[in-house]
């Protein structure tokens, strides 16, 4: 299994909309940036995620997982985007800040925290433990 951070701006989608959306999930579409649709072609169903407000809040708010792999963007004709589908599995008890991150010596390489504009980014195995157990959630309980 491998980990992501999937980022947006609530006013376009929300972690609520999110969880609304229930088992059935919601496409993560509209990415227009090269490197983050590779990183989705990379992806496979049950790898898991950080959802991720950006703008004001600048905090992972929730935990999603894949359950759909790549495939064409509903959301344009042009053949280059694709995405993939994704389901709420937990709100965070405690959001965790974009500066409790670079707070973190442990999270110093982590790319939100280097490169925070990246819509979509890998998250390592470590980072998603420390992450987790921030925010409230005990890593190997989901």
């Amino acid at each position: 299994m491998d980990y992501w951070l999937f980022k947006s701006e609530p006013s376009t989608w929300s972690w609520q909309q999110q969880l609304d959306r229930g088992e059935q999930g919601e496409e993560w579409d509209g990415v227009r940036n090269y490197q983050a649709r590779n990183f989705m072609r990379s992806m496979t169903v049950g790898d898991r995620g950080f959802f991720y407000h950006s703008q004001k809040e600048k905090a992972i708010v929730g935990l999603v997982e894949v359950i759909a792999s790549a495939h064409p963007d509903s959301t344009t004709d042009d053949p280059r985007w694709e995405c993939v589908d994704i389901k709420a599995l937990a709100t965070m008890p405690t959001p965790v800040t974009l500066d409790v991150c670079k707070l973190e010596p442990k999270l110093a390489d982590m790319v939100l925290v280097n490169n925070a504009r990246l819509s979509v980014q890998p998250v390592t195995a470590a980072e998603w433990a420390i992450v987790c157990k921030l925010g409230g959630i005990d890593p190997t309980a989901l």
